[in-house]
Protein backbone atom coordinates (compact mmCIF):
# COMPACT_ATOMS: atom_id res chain seq x y z
CA UNK A 1 0.00 0.00 0.00
CA UNK A 2 2.83 2.39 0.88
CA UNK A 3 4.43 1.66 -2.49
CA UNK A 4 1.24 2.54 -4.37
CA UNK A 5 0.85 5.80 -2.45
CA UNK A 6 4.49 6.80 -3.07
CA UNK A 7 4.17 6.02 -6.80
CA UNK A 8 1.00 8.08 -6.92
CA UNK A 9 2.68 11.03 -5.16
CA UNK A 10 5.66 10.86 -7.52
CA UNK A 11 3.29 10.89 -10.49
CA UNK A 12 1.48 13.96 -9.11
CA UNK A 13 4.79 15.75 -8.45
CA UNK A 14 6.19 15.13 -11.94
CA UNK A 15 2.89 16.02 -13.63
CA UNK A 16 2.70 19.29 -11.74
CA UNK A 17 6.30 20.30 -12.42
CA UNK A 18 6.01 19.46 -16.12
CA UNK A 19 3.24 22.05 -16.45
CA UNK A 20 5.30 24.83 -14.91
CA UNK A 21 7.46 27.16 -16.99
CA UNK A 22 11.13 26.38 -16.63
CA UNK A 23 12.09 30.04 -16.78
CA UNK A 24 10.69 33.51 -17.22
CA UNK A 25 9.72 34.53 -20.74
CA UNK A 26 12.63 36.62 -22.09
CA UNK A 27 11.98 40.37 -21.98
CA UNK A 28 13.14 40.70 -25.61
CA UNK A 29 10.32 38.43 -26.74
CA UNK A 30 7.70 40.41 -24.82
CA UNK A 31 9.04 43.73 -26.15
CA UNK A 32 9.18 42.57 -29.77
CA UNK A 33 5.73 41.01 -29.57
CA UNK A 34 4.05 44.04 -27.99
CA UNK A 35 5.56 46.41 -30.57
CA UNK A 36 4.68 44.08 -33.47
CA UNK A 37 1.08 43.37 -32.33
CA UNK A 38 -0.04 46.27 -30.10
CA UNK A 39 -3.75 45.41 -30.36
CA UNK A 40 -3.36 41.72 -29.47
CA UNK A 41 -5.76 40.21 -26.96
CA UNK A 42 -5.81 36.93 -24.98
CA UNK A 43 -2.01 36.74 -25.16
CA UNK A 44 -0.48 33.47 -23.96
CA UNK A 45 3.28 32.82 -23.93
CA UNK A 46 4.71 29.29 -24.10
CA UNK A 47 8.41 28.64 -23.61
CA UNK A 48 9.78 25.88 -25.84
CA UNK A 49 13.37 26.34 -24.59
CA UNK A 50 14.87 27.05 -28.02
CA UNK A 51 12.09 29.49 -28.94
CA UNK A 52 8.93 31.07 -27.55
CA UNK A 53 5.43 30.70 -29.03
CA UNK A 54 2.83 33.37 -28.43
CA UNK A 55 -0.84 32.57 -29.02
CA UNK A 56 -3.16 35.58 -29.34
CA UNK A 57 -6.23 37.04 -31.00
CA UNK A 58 -6.24 40.10 -33.19
CA UNK A 59 -9.39 41.45 -34.86
CA UNK A 60 -11.25 38.20 -33.98
CA UNK A 61 -8.65 36.03 -35.76
CA UNK A 62 -6.44 33.50 -33.97
CA UNK A 63 -2.67 33.75 -34.40
CA UNK A 64 0.48 32.07 -33.13
CA UNK A 65 3.83 33.85 -33.41
CA UNK A 66 7.27 32.30 -32.93
CA UNK A 67 10.28 34.17 -31.58
CA UNK A 68 13.86 33.22 -30.79
CA UNK A 69 14.98 33.49 -27.17
CA UNK A 70 16.59 36.82 -28.06
CA UNK A 71 13.29 38.23 -29.31
CA UNK A 72 13.87 37.84 -33.06
CA UNK A 73 10.61 37.17 -34.90
CA UNK A 74 10.62 33.88 -36.85
CA UNK A 75 7.06 33.61 -38.19
CA UNK A 76 3.40 34.19 -37.43
CA UNK A 77 0.67 31.70 -38.25
CA UNK A 78 -2.95 32.76 -38.77
CA UNK A 79 -5.90 30.38 -38.84
CA UNK A 80 -7.58 30.56 -42.22
CA UNK A 81 -10.36 28.95 -44.20
CA UNK A 82 -9.69 26.89 -47.34
CA UNK A 83 -12.44 28.71 -49.22
CA UNK A 84 -10.63 32.03 -48.60
CA UNK A 85 -7.42 30.88 -50.30
CA UNK A 86 -6.45 32.44 -53.60
CA UNK A 87 -7.32 30.61 -56.79
CA UNK A 88 -3.65 29.86 -57.49
CA UNK A 89 -3.15 28.10 -54.13
CA UNK A 90 -6.37 26.11 -54.52
CA UNK A 91 -5.34 25.21 -58.07
CA UNK A 92 -1.89 24.14 -56.85
CA UNK A 93 -3.51 21.84 -54.30
CA UNK A 94 -5.95 20.44 -56.88
CA UNK A 95 -3.01 19.63 -59.21
CA UNK A 96 -0.88 18.07 -56.47
CA UNK A 97 -0.65 14.36 -55.73
CA UNK A 98 -2.61 15.08 -52.53
CA UNK A 99 -5.71 16.39 -54.34
CA UNK A 100 -7.80 13.41 -53.20
CA UNK A 101 -6.83 13.92 -49.53
CA UNK A 102 -9.20 15.76 -47.19
CA UNK A 103 -8.19 19.25 -46.02
CA UNK A 104 -8.50 19.43 -42.21
CA UNK A 105 -6.88 22.80 -41.40
CA UNK A 106 -5.65 25.82 -43.29
CA UNK A 107 -3.28 28.55 -42.14
CA UNK A 108 -1.31 31.46 -43.55
CA UNK A 109 2.26 31.71 -42.31
CA UNK A 110 3.78 35.20 -42.44
CA UNK A 111 7.58 35.17 -42.69
CA UNK A 112 10.22 37.84 -42.08
CA UNK A 113 10.89 39.91 -45.18
CA UNK A 114 7.23 39.90 -46.21
CA UNK A 115 7.02 36.31 -47.43
CA UNK A 116 3.94 34.14 -47.02
CA UNK A 117 3.32 30.40 -47.01
CA UNK A 118 -0.03 28.67 -47.03
CA UNK A 119 -0.13 25.54 -44.90
CA UNK A 120 -2.75 22.87 -45.40
CA UNK A 121 -3.13 19.96 -43.02
CA UNK A 122 -4.46 17.07 -45.09
CA UNK A 123 -5.25 13.46 -44.34
CA UNK A 124 -6.14 10.38 -46.31
CA UNK A 125 -6.59 8.07 -43.31
CA UNK A 126 -5.85 8.06 -39.59
CA UNK A 127 -2.25 7.15 -40.38
CA UNK A 128 -1.69 9.24 -43.50
CA UNK A 129 -1.53 12.90 -42.47
CA UNK A 130 0.66 15.67 -43.86
CA UNK A 131 1.28 19.38 -43.78
CA UNK A 132 1.55 20.89 -47.26
CA UNK A 133 3.23 24.26 -47.74
CA UNK A 134 2.38 26.34 -50.81
CA UNK A 135 3.77 29.68 -51.94
CA UNK A 136 1.46 32.48 -53.14
CA UNK A 137 1.75 31.21 -56.73
CA UNK A 138 0.29 27.83 -55.72
CA UNK A 139 3.55 25.90 -55.98
CA UNK A 140 3.98 23.11 -53.42
CA UNK A 141 7.17 24.14 -51.62
CA UNK A 142 7.40 21.22 -49.19
CA UNK A 143 5.43 18.64 -47.29
CA UNK A 144 5.91 17.24 -43.82
CA UNK A 145 4.47 14.29 -41.95
CA UNK A 146 2.26 15.19 -39.00
CA UNK A 147 0.46 13.38 -36.24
Amino acid sequence: MVRIVSIFLCFIFFSYTSLAQLREIPAGVKETFSSQYPGAESVEYKDHLKDVHVAFTLDSAKYRAKYSNKGAWKETEREWNFTQLSGSVKDGFDKSKYADWQVKETAIIYLPGGGERFRLKVEKSDLQKKYLFFNKNGRLVRDAITI
